[in-house]
């Protein structure tokens, strides 16, 4: 049974040199408060030190003074692995300045990896990720010259080229919940996402680690439940901490019965709570217009993941203009149906008819489940391939990019043609560009390598580039240009800010 303690006598516990594996995904299901005792514990000891911080999506927290970083800023980490970095800026800081030994693997590869753990294994195979940054023939997961052990290697089966993934190896575990019984059967009936929870304290207690819990309360003996609701049974979890002060998402307050999906909302009213939300509300033009021409690719019956971003602005979009009724929009942390939440809640959907796990639903996305996907774009070349996670001087991390976009039928990326200043402006006559970016989007050849065109050649995937001014397709040879917006220069506003020539079919 497991022991009912406070985060600081449960993160005690933690020896030097072991490796904490989170269930964290960006802002949701994040264990604000184990991760406040361990800098606690940290600053008043030196230890634990010499860890690894393992998490399939991100460690917490948009705003600045993130928690769950401090504790690699305070000089107890010796390694990370994760596959978003947005949330830590301090920690790709320290990437960056070769600090820190650091990997970035793919999102769904690292939750399969996890569910490989669980059950005794030591490494999975898939083609997430051939012919990109994380293929051994790049090594770009590795990411400075402290990074050198070995995670993702080549393997040939049945003469087919494909990569194998080490499975991680967590002394301990830092999960959020929303409450327990007296047993210390775990629930997460007020959260926003499972993320991998299940097999994360699987993966723990196989080799006898620390399964720490934080909830929210107790549930009273009378309360009902069905043993189906129960997400971690008591025998796999060490410590367990009441932690009522925790909130559904990190820098929100309270708890929003809509995005646990225990409140629903209807189509419709989704809709015009967009409208509502959209009133007087600051919205970026390019991301706007992006969105109104992206959102004409739906069609019904579509099963759809949206990203982070411009392609917030699509579902908002969706909501609109009534079409979320006829799609199955879906969030890589989980969430089917309703409307995926952009800004801090990004994770959650609201309204969602159903929460999977995370790597149920990259089983669905590596299979090839997705119709169509709407996702960013830090670069994009002239072949047609795109970098969406890593800049000499920005490291976003790749997330779920690759298994977004390599298995999806129809990708549409969106984009502005520039960014940092841009200004635009519409009337009568059309839209027009009264300033350029100073950071273009569109480069010779791009600086890593998140999305292959020549992959996307292979598996038959029809994609296309949206950005506010202009609309690409992928051919055989690279980018055409196919559409461009009323009131735009196709000369002076498209092609001679491309650094390359360009074919038009308009």
């Amino acid at each position: 049974m497991p022991q009912f303690v406070t985060p600081a006598e449960a993160v005690a516990r933690i020896r030097d040199g072991s490796c904490i594996i989170y269930n964290n995904f960006l802002s949701v299901i994040n264990a604000e408060q184990l991760s406040a005792a361990l800098n606690e514990r940290y600053k008043a000891t030196g230890h634990p030190k010499d860890l690894e911080l393992y998490c399939s999506a991100g460690l917490g927290g948009w705003k600045p003074g993130n928690v769950c970083e401090e504790i690699a800023c305070l000089g107890a980490v010796k390694s990370v692995v994760l596959s978003h970095f947005g949330t830590t800026p301090e920690i790709a800081r320290m990437i960056l300045e070769n600090r820190l030994e650091a990997y970035n693997l793919p999102f769904g590869a690292m939750s399969h990896a996890i569910r490989a753990a669980a059950g005794g294994q030591d490494y999975i195979i898939s083609d997430c990720g051939l012919n990109l940054f994380v293929d051994p023939k790049y090594n770009g997961y590795q990411l400075n010259e402290k990074s050198r052990r070995v995670m993702v290697e080549e393997i040939v089966i049945d003469g087919k080229r494909r990569l194998k993934y080490q499975v991680p190896r967590p002394d301990v575990a830092f999960i959020k919940a929303s409450s327990c019984d007296a047993e210390g059967n775990i629930s997460m009936e007020d959260e926003v996402a499972i993320g991998d929870a299940l097999s994360i304290a699987q993966a723990t207690k196989r080799r006898g680690g620390l399964v720490i819990v934080q909830v929210a309360r107790m549930r009273d003996k009378t309360e009902p439940r069905h043993p189906m609701e129960i997400v971690i049974p008591a025998a796999l979890v060490s410590y367990i901490c009441i932690c009522p002060e925790q909130t559904q998402v990190q820098g929100l307050p309270g708890v929003d019965p809509l995005l646990s999906g225990r409140a629903q909302m209807s189509d419709e009213a989704l809709g015009d709570y967009v409208k509502e939300q959209s009133a007087g509300a600051a919205e970026d033009p390019a991301k706007l217009l992006i969105a109104r021409r992206a959102v004409r690719e739906l069609k019904p019956g579509h099963v759809v993941n949206i990203g982070v971003g411009a392609p917030e602005y699509v579902a908002r979009e969706a909501a609109r203009t009534g079409i979320l009724s006829q799609v199955n929009l879906t969030v890589e942390s989980g969430p089917m149906r309703g409307l995926p939440a952009g800004g801090t809640p990004f994770g959650a959907a609201i309204s969602p008819h159903a929460i999977c796990t995370s790597a149920e639903q990259f089983d669905l996305y590596d299979g090839g489940g997705l119709d169509i996907c709407f996702i960013g774009a830090l670069e994009i070349d002239a072949r047609g391939n795109v970098n969406g996670h890593y800049h000499p001087k920005k490291l976003s991390g790749i997330g779920g990019f690759i298994n977004i976009t390599q298995f999806t039928h129809k990708v549409v990326f969106c984009t502005s043609f520039s960014a940092g200043g841009l200004e635009l402006e519409e009337d009568g006559n059309g839209l027009h560009i009264k300033k350029e970016g100073r950071f273009p989007k569109f480069v010779k050849q791009v600086t890593a390598l998140s999305f292959s065109a020549e992959n996307a050649h292979a598996n038959g995937q029809e994609v296309l580039y949206v950005t506010e001014r202009c609309v690409f397709r992928l051919g055989e040879n690279g980018l055409i240009l196919t559409e461009v917006a009323p009131g735009i220069d196709l000369r002076k506003d498209v092609l001679d800010q491309l650094p390359f020539e360009v074919e038009v079919e308009l």
